[in-house]
């Protein structure tokens, strides 16, 4: 324990420097292009659905930001469909290869495994075609991207960093009822990536800590770069009746709004729980509360959200409970806009861009006191942080939001909340990134200058 102990003090000491503001980089130090690898889902598919979510968003971003500070970017995915082209461009120096890997449709995320080692046939095949020293660095997203970014490295002699985004052990200690844990192989998968990256990149301090502390990261190894947000599309624009009016939705409702992937993870039904309690308490709000749940089943999208539909009606609010498919980055901004307050009650978030976007349009968050919620939300300022998945508890915060007179909750928070998201650039993410990428470069030409004597 006295280890771990001082390990983790070197983490905390090593933290507060790696988040000051970044300085751009020379040119000698910036890669020129860099192998992304997006194993599970695609950056082309539309967030809130299958297993598209703010993994999506964060890759796409980062890459459109590092492509504008002069580093190409080359996303590795999954073909899911036969037709699709073999390579996108996705922006002005961001590429998306599609490589060949199991069936099209229907393959399930736990699946995957069994076909890392066609996708990394397939990525050696398309390095196989570019003169030697072509990418410059791999960044692999998730647990099973690090596997094939691992072997890439390796091969290519460059390094790896790796984004876990999210983590077995961390999601096994906080499931939600009848969620089912992730298997040991995950968790043996992620320990070995976490033993081999040159780099580890956690999205906040407390996901460093979990790095430290689950899986023996080495301090010196793990950096810490937040993400970003999109500033010039989730902006409050014309605000709240101009959104409702482009929704069709009624001007003096007060609308608790969900957005993201339908799983347990996420526990939209503490929402539906909280709602049914306040109209128990006050029915006369029945006529003026809606709560709209955007967003698609997580996995392979051949389920349907069927269990929150019956929940619905077994709380006797599928009168207020309107389910929406999910929509484009624009759209999403006005339900954003629209919303007297976005609620996330997830179970765990290694960061949670959807409330970082939900402030940036001036809306207000009520969400989970869980992983990177507590810096993208601060307590009291731009939301509410709730301690467990009480819907009672969620139930008392919304309350703050039912008389929404002009000087109310969700007025004054609403511009607390522009402010505070407006802090979450993802130039000052991508920077950072830029950062992690150039000491791991540094390390390794070290390294490699001390090999040859």
């Amino acid at each position: 324990m006295s280890q771990y102990m001082a390990r983790l003090g070197q983490l905390r000491t090593r933290l507060p420097q790696q988040q000051r503001p970044r300085l751009r980089l020379g040119a000698a130090r910036r890669p020129r292009r860099v192998a992304m690898l997006s194993v599970h889902t695609s950056p082309l598919h539309q967030p809130g659905t299958g297993d598209a979510g703010g993994m999506n968003v964060y890759i796409v971003e980062l890459a459109k930001q590092l492509a504008a500070h002069g580093t190409q970017v080359e996303i590795f995915t999954r073909s899911t469909a036969a037709a699709l082209p073999p390579s996108v461009e996705l922006a002005p120096g961001v590429l998306v290869r599609h490589i060949d890997a199991g069936p099209y449709e229907g393959l399930a995320k736990e699946e995957l495994p069994a076909q890392l080692c066609a996708f990394t046939h397939g990525v050696m095949q398309a390095w196989a075609g570019h003169r030697p020293g072509h990418y410059d660095l791999v960044h692999s997203h998730y647990w099973l991207s690090g596997h094939v970014g691992w072997l890439a490295a390796q091969r290519w002699g460059v390094p790896l960093v790796n984004a876990m985004h999210t983590m077995a052990k961390v999601k096994n200690a906080a499931l939600a009822e009848g969620d089912t844990p992730e298997p040991s192989a995950r968790v043996i998968g992620e320990t070995q990536i976490v033993r081999a990256a040159d780099r580890l990149i956690a999205n906040t301090a407390e996901e460093a800590d979990e790095l430290l502390r689950h899986y023996e990261a080495d301090p010196a190894r793990t950096a810490v770069v937040h993400p970003g947000v999109n500033l010039e599309r989730f902006r409050p624009a014309d605000g709240r009746t101009a959104a409702r009016a482009r929704l069709g939705l009624p001007q003096d409702a007060v609308i608790p709004l969900f957005a993201g992937r339908i799983q347990p993870l996420k526990a939209p039904e503490i929402l539906l729980r909280a709602a049914a309690l306040l109209v128990r308490d006050e029915p006369s709000l029945r006529r003026r509360l809606l709560v709209p749940v955007v967003g698609g089943p997580s996995g392979s999208g051949l389920a349907k959200p069927e269990r929150l539909h019956k929940l619905a009606a077994k709380l006797g609010i599928s009168d207020i409970v309107r389910f929406h498919p999910p929509v484009g980055q624009e759209e999403l901004a006005d339900w954003y806009r629209a919303a007297s307050v976005l609620v996330m009650p997830s179970y765990s978030e290694s960061f949670g861009l959807v409330a970082v976007e939900a402030q940036a349009c001036g809306t207000p968050v009520i969400a989970a006191a869980v992983g990177g919620l507590p810096v993208a939300v601060r307590d009291g300022v731009s939301g509410f942080l709730v301690d467990g998945h009480d819907p009672r508890a969620y139930a008392r915060a919304l309350r703050h939001f039912v008389t929404d007179a002009a000087d109310g909750p969700a007025e004054r928070m609403g511009e607390a909340a522009a402010r505070h998201a407006a802090g979450f650039g993802w130039d000052t993410a991508a920077a950072g990134t830029l950062e992690v990428y150039a000491d791991a470069m540094h390390d390794q030409r070290r390294r490699l200058r001390s090999a040859h004597g």
